[in-house]
């Protein structure tokens, strides 16, 4: 078990080895400019103009060129096998929130390590941008300002109960678990949705044109304050 090695005031912005484009890179810097790579994707990073603050994994995956592009002080090799490397980031990271993107990967088992690592992380919050999505881990009680119409799914990964206000199925008396009942695709019908679950283990789906509102509800602090990250264009 390793320490922090990335200490920030400042959001951070997690790059895994995933497909990465410059407009999600983009809009996750805007929101969260200290830029910390996944491995590999210190790949990703450089080839969109970002280098890293640091890069963090087991770096069986990290390309020659880009460890010869990065400063030996920014690369810091966890070599032990027993987790992947967006579980390495997170427990390495200390920052208000995390924005990851490129972490769940074309792999299933990738994919699906990446949730199970994102709901055993008891820390800062951190959302998943992956394709037109927003993945959290939903604390046990949550407001979230969204639009009416919206779709919204709740995805457990244990048995979970829970209540909501602001859906059109609520969830209210419904035992909730991976192999049972789940609630995808359910919809916003009313502009604040109200979530409270009887335990953790709950993952949130939104769109992504919801970012600012979810990072808004899970960082009360946040005030939707970003800027325009420099050296990353979208294309």
């Amino acid at each position: 078990m390793n320490g922090v090695i990335v200490q920030s005031q400042d959001a951070v912005t997690v790059v895994g080895g995933g497909p990465v484009t410059r407009r999600d890179l983009a809009l996750a810097v805007a929101r969260a400019p200290v830029v910390v790579a996944a491995d590999s994707g210190a790949d990703r990073a450089l080839a969109a103009g970002v280098m890293p603050t640091a890069v963090i994994g087991d770096f069986d995956s990290i390309s020659d060129r880009a460890k010869a592009a990065i400063a030996p002080e920014r690369l810091f090799r966890i070599a032990e096998q027993d987790s992947t490397d967006f579980d390495k980031v997170l427990r390495s990271v200390d920052a208000p929130f995390v924005l990851a993107l490129g972490v769940t990967g074309a792999q299933v088992d990738h994919g699906l390590a990446v949730l199970n690592a994102l709901v055993r992380h008891r820390g800062y919050p951190c959302l998943l941008i992956s394709g037109k999505d927003i993945i959290f881990h939903a604390p046990e009680t949550v407001e979230l300002t969204l639009k009416v119409g919206d779709r919204f799914s709740l995805f457990p990964m244990g048995p979970i109960m829970g209540t909501s206000r602001g859906l059109h199925w609520p969830i209210d008396g419904l035992r909730l678990a991976p192999d049972g009942k789940t609630s995808t695709s359910n919809k916003v019908s009313e502009a604040k949705v109200q979530l409270r679950f009887d335990r953790p283990g709950m993952l949130v789906i939104v769109p992504r044109a919801r970012i600012d509102a979810v990072i808004s509800a899970l960082v009360p602090k946040w005030r939707g304050r970003h800027r325009a990250p420099r050296g990353v264009h979208a294309e």
